[in-house]
């Protein structure tokens, strides 16, 4: 099914990411995984495209296994830092072979040491969603950033991107995670003001181990509000009870969003199922499948 078409139901519904294993690591826990979470039926299952693009091929294989062997809906992630059409083609006749229609066209990771960077087609996520615009039938978002890109130089420019994004052809934007809901809804503001209209997904991650937070810090820059902080601090040396705080505490932001109408929430889990089963018990009675 189309994410546009999903987010035209008038249902409150939950969305799921995973990512693929490494190259030469087994499926099988990754395949557990996602079996485990389609039985909470999901609006959808979306499937990173691995370090650096490095597990592209496992991207897929895990997405064709959610889309063919489980019945669900996928969106795949498809990064294109400095690759040629030809590469990108690719991935996209993967993609049809799988029956995918949905993708999150993304920018990836700048590599350090890349001589030839010139010859290569795209260099951003807009290249990339204005040429699958052009070319191809899938349903195309986009990622945005509640509190700025962490590469921007401001939050204007940020969101002139976005727009651009909308422009080119996204249909649908999920954001990174985000850990105060107040400054979501400030970027909500800021947006709509800038006349961007296309539905955007918050993106919730449930921190379940306070080792997170430093990584979470360097990829997305996200702020910790002084009560998560309270919390990690409380339970640092309490691991089970680290896991349930933070739980609570993605389940208690969800409630929020949905309570301001958001109808359709990302939950990062990393390919934890008991973490999504958790949060959709919490909200068992709010959710609908």
């Amino acid at each position: 099914m189309r994410i546009s078409d999903i987010l035209k139901e008038d249902k409150i519904r939950l969305s799921y990411e995973f990512f693929p294993p490494k190259a030469n690591s087994p499926f099988e826990p990754v395949f557990n995984a996602v079996e485990e979470v389609a039985k909470l039926k999901p609006a959808f299952c979306s499937v990173t495209y691995g370090a650096s693009g490095g597990a592209s091929a496992n991207t897929m294989k895990v997405a064709g296994y959610i889309q063919n062997e489980l019945g669900g809906s996928v969106l795949a992630h498809l990064t294109c830092v400095l690759s040629k059409k030809e590469e990108i083609e690719g991935k996209l006749q993967e993609m049809k072979d799988q029956g995918i229609k949905n993708i999150l066209a993304l920018r990836g990771d700048l590599p350090t040491d890349d001589p030839d960077r010139r010859e290569k087609d795209f260099m951003y996520a807009s290249d990339l969603i204005k040429y699958l615009k052009e070319n191809h039938d899938f349903c195309l978002g986009g990622a945005c950033y509640p509190e700025g890109h962490v590469e921007s130089q401001d939050k204007d420019t940020d969101i002139g991107y976005l727009k651009l994004k909308e422009e080119v052809g996204a249909e649908f934007l999920t954001s990174q995670m985000f850990f105060d809901n107040n400054l979501f809804y400030n970027f909500m503001y800021k947006i709509r003001d800038r006349g961007i209209r296309i539905p955007i997904i918050p993106g919730i991650m449930p921190v379940t181990n306070v080792n997170q937070l430093k990584r979470i810090k360097e990829l997305s820059g996200a702020q910790l509000p002084a009560k998560f902080v309270q919390i990690a601090d409380k339970f640092r040396d309490k691991p089970e009870a680290m896991k349930q705080a933070g739980i609570i505490y993605a389940s208690n932001q969800i409630i929020d969003l949905i309570s301001n109408g958001f109808k359709l929430v990302h939950v990062y889990t990393m390919n934890k199922p008991e973490i999504a089963e958790s949060i959709h018990d919490n909200l068992s009675n709010i959710i609908e499948s």
